[in-house]
């Protein structure tokens, strides 16, 4: 996807239906007139996407407060999603799109680069929904400090 061509404030989610950790299934249908977070991270049990799961873990009682479903999603198999949310006691679900078809409609599978060599992965990325179905809030190129509590600050003016 070219970056004229990613997903803009303003735009309709697109729709989704994906399997979860502990034996969940999440779909943007069930959320039809509901707000929620979509955040895409590159792979379960890695230091940057655990303290983002902990992060969105602990302050998941006030996103629920606001109203807001919480939905993780990668490319790992549930299988591997189940151990994480195990590991780490993660409550809300952590959705598996191993063929791609999410990550891919919502512009996160990119091209990047590391030592020199170039791979397709998840651009860490979070989407803030409205009941309306159209994205509130993008943020792209997540740092994963403070940013639980920015997408909690946003949801929050929903």
């Amino acid at each position: 996807m070219f970056q004229d061509q990613l997903l803009q404030e303003g735009a309709v989610a697109p729709e989704f239906s994906m399997p979860a950790s502990r034996n969940r299934h999440v779909s943007s249908q069930e959320l039809k007139g509901k707000p929620f977070v979509l955040y895409f991270y590159p792979k379960a049990d890695t230091p940057g996407c655990t303290k983002e799961a902990c992060g969105f873990n602990e302050t998941l009682r006030e996103f629920e407060g606001a109203g807001l479903t919480v939905i993780g999603v990668s490319r790992d198999p549930v299988s591997k999603l189940d151990k994480f949310a195990d590991k780490y006691d993660l409550t809300f679900p952590l959705a598996s799109d191993e063929e791609g078809s999410v990550t891919e409609a919502y512009g996160v599978w990119v091209e990047k680069s590391l030592y020199g060599k170039t791979y397709m992965g998840i651009d860490r990325t979070t989407f803030l929904v409205g009941a309306d179905g159209k994205i509130a809030r993008i943020w792209r190129k997540v740092k994963v400090p403070g940013h639980v509590e920015a997408v909690l600050e946003a949801a929050k003016t929903l």
